[in-house]
């Protein structure tokens, strides 16, 4: 089925919009397009920027003409082609149904302790600051040992539940249908659309699969190391894949995919740079400024925005100053409430009440620790505090880095040197978006244990001065240290 779009409507949608620049249509031609979007309000202003656009993209005998092999769109997934307020994000809920209520798994009191928060602050997101971090590394822990099929198949049962605040919605069925148009329609035109998400990227693969035909090699998210269930650990350059193996699911944590990791990913996993973004929070802010960005092809992002409070829980005062923010940094702006004709269907309701706490109530323990062999030495052991440093290494005036890494190196260990008995170093890459300008600098972490507050903070003090720095990020994190030699 089709429908006609005149070039008058066509020409008020486009109004605004001269950074695509190029002459429309006269008035008395008309435009024939696919009904594929069906779902969204007539005369949508992102809408229209972007059929404008894929059709001067894909005409060879356009200036702006890009050929198919480049046509690359990069997807957010959670917030911008699925729900994450009913109440928080899918993987979120995913993890908090792990730990407190799987009956095929048993945390230890530390992860006990987490999925409680997980299911106690969802609803006033009142987590708590690097809740990011903290969850890639609990949901690494959480799922360690699983085999990739175990772990689809655990996906798959609770995307079966119902969406909570809503009624006639599943979890698996929670994406933005006027999304899905967009999808389709990109890859109709010799698209290839990739998602590149924060969230896991086997629940990626689980959860978009038989709604949105997005091969496994195009879905990139968080990542854990993998291993064969015989592996124990040994390195893969000395351990040999056997017959009866299979593979499984470690806790040592690769990548949260957000924020400057998105565009390390897509370097490293595309090669090839975008010419279409599609996001709708600040996590995405690298992947659509890497996209529009000394691109050699026309190129454009697009920011969803959460600002429908009647179909979904989005908060129009919120986001009115985020639309401008977008908007100023050349992004295309998708409104839910002005857009959309409808969201998630026209049977779906939102209920405005949450079931979340009484559905993950639990009654369960902590998994006891493990007791040590009868045969066992007593290790030596003691509590403290472990310092964790952060040291950027550009001039705070200039923003130019002071030293070359190899030198920055050297520095720090001969100030660590005259301070500790002990230090570790790690190498970092730090980032953030300030005056809507991407700052990126070589960081070096440094952790500190049997030490004193006094002590971090004279060498921090020459850490200042040596590397012309405003200040020097500094945790201090209860810690057990123990000195095992081996059974």
């Amino acid at each position: 089925m089709k429908r006609l779009i005149t070039s008058c409507l066509v020409l008020a949608i486009m109004l605004g919009l001269c950074c695509f620049g190029g002459a429309f249509a006269s008035a008395e031609e008309t435009y024939e397009y696919e009904e594929i979007f069906a779902d969204w309000n007539d005369g949508a202003p992102a809408l229209g920027a972007l059929i404008e656009y894929v059709e001067a993209v894909t005409d060879k005998k356009s200036p702006d003409y890009i050929p198919p092999a480049d046509r690359i769109a990069v997807f957010d997934m959670d917030g911008t082609l699925c729900a994450e307020l009913c109440p928080t994000y899918l993987e979120y809920y995913l993890l908090a149904w792990r730990i407190l209520k799987d009956p095929t798994y048993t945390p230890d009191a530390e992860m006990l302790e987490f999925g409680r928060m997980l299911r106690d602050h969802a609803i006033d997101k009142s987590y708590p600051d690097g809740m990011d971090l903290l969850h890639a590394r609990h949901a690494a822990g959480a799922y360690a040992g699983m085999t990739l099929k175990e772990f689809a198949d655990f996906v798959n049962r609770c995307l079966l539940r119902s969406a909570d605040g809503f009624e006639g919605m599943t979890w698996a069925l929670s994406f933005y249908l006027p999304m899905i148009e967009v999808v389709e329609y990109l890859q109709d035109n010799d698209f290839k659309v990739y998602i590149c998400s924060g969230t896991d990227r086997f629940i990626c693969r689980t959860f978009t699969e038989g709604v949105l035909d997005i091969p496994y090699e195009n879905i990139i998210g968080m990542d854990v190391e993998l291993e064969a269930t015989g592996q124990n650990g040994e390195d893969g350059l000395q351990y040999v894949f056997k017959a009866g193996d299979d593979i499984v699911r470690t806790d040592r944590l690769l990548i949260k995919n957000l924020k400057m990791n998105k565009v390390r990913q897509i370097v490293q996993e595309i090669g090839h740079k975008p010419v279409l973004s599609f996001g709708n929070s600040s996590g995405d802010v690298s992947m659509h400024m890497y996209t529009i960005n000394n691109n050699p092809y026309r190129s454009a992002a697009f920011m969803l925005v959460a600002d429908d409070d009647v179909r979904d829980y989005g908060n129009p005062e919120k986001t009115a100053p985020l639309k401008e923010k977008w908007a100023e940094n050349g992004f295309h702006v998708i409104s839910m409430r002005d857009d959309f004709r409808t969201i998630y269907g026209d049977n779906v309701i939102k209920t405005g009440v949450f079931h979340w706490a009484e559905d993950l109530a639990e009654n369960r323990e902590a998994a006891p620790a493990p007791a040590p062999a009868e045969s066992a030495a007593e290790p030596e052991t003691s509590e403290g505090v472990q310092y964790v440093l952060y040291l950027g290494t550009n001039d705070k005036d200039t923003n130019r880095p002071v030293f070359t890494q190899a030198e920055a190196q050297e520095k720090l260990k001969d100030i660590l040197i005259r301070h500790f008995g002990g230090y570790t170093i790690q190498d970092a890459l730090g980032g953030w978006v300030g005056d809507d300008k991407l700052y990126q600098e070589y960081t070096l972490v440094i952790y500190l244990s049997d030490t004193t507050e006094e002590a971090v903070h004279a060498a921090a003090d020459e850490m200042l001065e040596t590397f012309q720095q405003s200040s020097v990020l500094i945790q201090a994190n209860p810690t057990r240290t123990e000195f095992y030699a081996g059974k």
